[in-house]
């Protein structure tokens, strides 16, 4: 069983839809047994990170998250809340990422949003993915480049479009909003 997160957070219906079109059964649950049990887990969300994260904390999904060691997706919010800081509201997020979450400077167009191409794409999430393929963005804060970034994607300056640590895997952009690249990256997450 496929199981996205349920937290205080938006687009979770994109993702389950998504889901569904490529033939995968899934819920969408806070539920801490159905997660602990799900074969792959979706964290995605568009939101705010302060609020998220307290909604993540006051269901202890948080501890949840870490500890958890079937593959784990996060989607834009979910990304940035698996890194261990976030400029928005000032957040201890998850510490997945050793890695910062910082906002657009203002004289920057913000929020990025739309089509952008991704590069130095390394991870099994993009196996038949082409170099420098175009993805949807939305966001205004972006995490910095790591040695856990499997790709890239360069507005205003490079950040992590992607980012990879033993089980966890993540991505800035919205792969469920992506048309036929996002399902294929959704696939292969599928299928790992």
């Amino acid at each position: 069983m496929i199981v996205i997160i349920k937290y205080n957070a938006g687009n979770i219906k994109s993702v389950e839809n998504a889901v569904r079109r490529l033939g995968y059964d899934c819920v969408v649950t806070d539920d801490s047994e159905q997660i602990r049990k799900a074969e792959k887990v979706i964290f995605p969300g568009v939101g705010e990170a302060s609020s998220a994260m307290k909604y993540l904390t006051e269901k202890d999904l948080d501890k949840l998250i870490i500890s958890l060691n079937q593959p784990v997706l996060g989607i834009c919010l979910g990304q940035q809340l698996m890194c261990k800081y976030s400029e928005e509201g000032n957040t201890s997020c998850l510490g997945i990422f050793d890695v910062d979450v910082k906002k657009f400077p203002p004289e920057d167009k913000v929020p990025h949003m739309g089509w952008n191409e991704i590069t130095g794409l390394k991870s099994p999430l993009f196996n038949e993915i082409k170099e420098s393929s175009d993805v949807y963005f939305v966001h205004s804060y972006y995490c910095e480049t790591s040695k856990e970034t499997v790709a890239e994607c360069n507005y205003i300056r490079p950040f992590a479009a992607a980012m990879e640590k033993n089980n966890f895997y993540a991505c800035q952009f919205h792969p469920e909003k992506s048309a036929g690249i996002g399902e294929l990256i959704l696939k292969n997450f599928l299928e790992l």
